[in-house]
């Protein structure tokens, strides 16, 4: 399996800086180094390998998420809220339908075997999308309107809601019972109770760290891990409470960034810096799955078909976006981004066929048809089309992280030297806000305030001599009067 890793890493990141030097995302290289490396082109990868590519493709998504909720900031997300709940649902909605009624006489199946496969279509892909968010939301880009976080939100919850409907109709085929109330209830419970497991251990991790003075990369630890133990509780209670485990993720690093901006940013600087190798695993390994024989029996009428969908699907997109307040060109972007497949279809498009379903060879011919026309398009669209439609915002949220690289800042739990005094301080407290000079045309600029408590012998931190230190744009490097005790 060792080798099978490092060829994954070699191709992955050869494949990504051609695609990122063609000024494309660098996924659609990792996707197409999967397909060829994978079982089901030169068989590359070795059985163990593929035997835990789920277990990797898990955690890698769990890094992503956790970036996405670390940059979700409450006044974004009460400013798209509205039209955030109304993407998570309508498209999805649409695309189904159309899927239901063209699946019959394109190719074959009964009305439910059709419905079956537009929910397993029906689900945009967060793997392709939220990092494309990311890069945007850290960029500034679309931050005034929230354009970002209103898509990356929205669409973590649209795989929720797709796959309780695929569910049910999986459950509707088996001949059982359905408690429909139930079912249909499960989709709000599963969101709650997903975020509420999530803002409490999130809530949790928060008063760790304001308590125990961990180093940066021991805290990102013991975020990735609280993660992982949370998405294990949702298999764990799967068919007992329904709890979207993904959701949850997102909803940690939303409320640590409530509570201390300074500490989630840094966490997330670690996460960007583990999302390097994260990112070859997901992307290569979702790709492996794709299996190109199967993909070719879809043919020209599986084509066509996953081109209704994505219509009808667009067509739901817009009209969810209806008094969002966004302006034509942006409203198009969010529709190609809501395009990419990939993750869920891989994971649930050969259910059917393992249950006894007879369109089940079919559905699974389609789905895996939908990840190489939609996630490879999806991808360069949201990439090409962003760049030209989302506008820079005049406050960049992510500007203290340069700030802080620039002046050389100490972190939070570091000692530090005053060189005109001799004395020796430490870090307990570190805020970002936006600092006004005066002068009738000053503009804002970002500024990181550092509190220091004075070091004496036998005294707790908190108590004795501290002081408030504002570092801005325009002030000299932190190291021209103080400097950084190495323990």
């Amino acid at each position: 399996m060792a080798i099978s890793l490092a060829f994954i890493i070699i191709a992955g990141l050869l494949a990504d800086a051609l695609f990122r030097h063609a000024r494309l995302p660098g996924l659609v290289g990792m996707l197409l180094v999967g397909v060829l490396v994978g079982p089901y082109v030169f068989d590359f990868l070795s059985p163990d390998m593929m035997a835990v590519s789920g277990d990797f493709r898990r955690i890698a998504l769990i890094v992503i998420l956790l970036r996405a909720g670390f940059e979700l900031r409450r006044d974004t997300l009460h400013q798209v809220g509205g039209s955030a709940v109304a993407m998570s649902s309508v498209p999805a909605l649409f695309e189904i339908a159309a899927i239901t009624l063209l699946a019959p006489p394109l190719l074959g199946l009964s009305w439910l075997e059709a419905a079956i496969l537009g929910s397993i279509l029906g689900a945009v892909s967060p793997a392709v999308v939220v990092p494309l968010m990311i890069d945007f939301m850290e960029r500034g880009k679309g931050a005034d309107k929230g354009i970002p976080t209103l898509i990356l939100a929205a669409s973590s919850i649209d795989d929720v809601f797709v796959i309780v409907i695929f569910t049910v109709l999986l459950g509707m085929y088996g001949g059982g019972e359905i408690n429909w109330l139930w079912q249909i209830s499960t989709i709000p419970i599963s969101i709650l109770l997903g975020i509420l497991s999530g803002l409490v251990i999130g809530y949790i991790l928060y008063l760790l760290f304001k308590r125990y003075d961990f180093r940066p990369p021991r805290r990102t630890i013991i975020v990735m891990g609280s993660a992982i133990v949370l998405t294990w509780l949702e298999d764990t209670l799967h068919g007992i409470v329904p709890m979207s485990g993904l959701l949850g993720v997102m909803a940690i690093g939303f409320i640590i960034l409530e509570k201390q901006e300074a500490i989630a940013h840094i966490i997330s600087s670690k996460l960007k810096k583990l999302w390097v190798f994260a990112e070859l695993l997901l992307f290569v390994l979702v790709g492996a799955q794709v299996n190109i024989n199967v993909a070719w029996k879809a043919g020209a009428a599986g084509t066509l078909l996953i081109a209704g969908g994505l219509a009808a699907r667009s067509v739901g997109t817009y009209l969810s976006l209806l008094g969002s307040g966004l302006n034509h060109r942006e409203k198009i972007f969010s529709v190609v981004s809501y395009v990419p497949k990939a993750t869920v279809q891989a994971a649930i498009g050969s259910v059917p066929l393992a249950v006894g379903i007879p369109g089940g060879e079919i559905i699974l011919a389609v789905a895996v048809l939908s990840i190489l026309i939609t996630a490879p398009l999806g991808a360069i669209g949201i990439k090409l089309m962003g760049e030209r439609v989302l506008m820079e915002s005049d406050r960049p949220p992510y500007s203290f992280k340069e700030l802080r690289g620039t002046l050389g800042l100490p972190r939070v739990g570091e000692r530090i030297l005053n060189r005109e005094m001799g004395t020796a301080w430490k870090v307990i407290e570190e805020r970002e806000t936006w600092h006004t000079p005066s002068g009738p045309d000053a503009r804002s600029v970002p500024a990181i305030l550092l509190r220091i408590w004075l070091l004496m012998d036998n005294q707790d931190p908190g108590k004795g001599l501290t002081r408030m230190i504002r570092f801005t744009p325009f002030d000299e490097r932190f190291d021209r009067k103080w400097e950084i005790i190495v323990n």
